[in-house]
C-alpha cells in the first residue's frame, strides 16, 4: 500500500505532506523520480506555504501527471479523469480543497498532518486502481 511508504519520510526525514507523499509516490509507484526532481514538491507544503491547495493534493496530482502523461498533459486523454476524481474524492472527504479547511479537521500537534497525509495516499491509490479497472 502507499500509505506504508510514508512514516520514514514523514517522521524519520521529516519531510512535508507533499514531499512525503512525492517520495512515497516515488517508492510504490516506482516513477522513476531523483531526490533533486523531488525537491520542486516542497513548496507546495501548507497549502504552498499559505494555506491555499492542500500539498497532499498536488502531491497526488504529481504521482498521476508521472503515471498517465507520455510527453503533454494536453495529449494525454487519461490525466483530466483521474485527476477530476481524485479532486472529487477530496471534496467529499473535507468539504474542500484548501489546506487551510482540511488543517483543522485532522492536524494534530504530536503527528502534524499524518491524517491528511494517511488519506490521501488511500484516496489517490483508490483513484489509480478505480481508473486502471475502467480501462480494461
Amino acid at each position: 500500500m502507499l500509505k506504508d511508504h510514508i512514516k520514514t519520510y514523514y517522521f524519520d526525514q521529516n519531510y512535508n505532506c507533499a514531499e512525503t507523499i512525492i517520495h512515497a509516490g516515488n517508492d510504490y509507484y516506482e516513477l522513476g523520480l531523483h531526490d533533486r526532481d523531488m525537491k520542486m514538491l516542497g513548496a507546495y507544503g501548507a497549502g504552498m506555504q499559505c494555506g491555499n491547495t492542500c500539498g497532499a493534493i498536488l502531491a497526488g496530482a504529481s504521482i498521476l501527471s508521472m503515471k498517465y502523461i507520455e510527453a503533454k498533459a494536453h495529449e494525454s486523454d487519461d490525466i483530466r479523469p483521474v485527476t477530476q476524481a481524485m479532486i472529487k474524492a477530496f471534496k467529499e472527504k473535507y468539504g474542500s480543497t484548501l489546506c487551510r479547511d482540511i488543517k483543522p479537521q485532522s492536524f494534530r500537534p504530536e503527528y502534524r498532518c499524518l491524517k491528511t497525509v494517511e488519506t490521501a495516499c488511500d484516496i489517490i491509490e483508490q483513484v489509480i486502481e478505480d481508473y486502471e479497472k475502467r480501462a480494461k
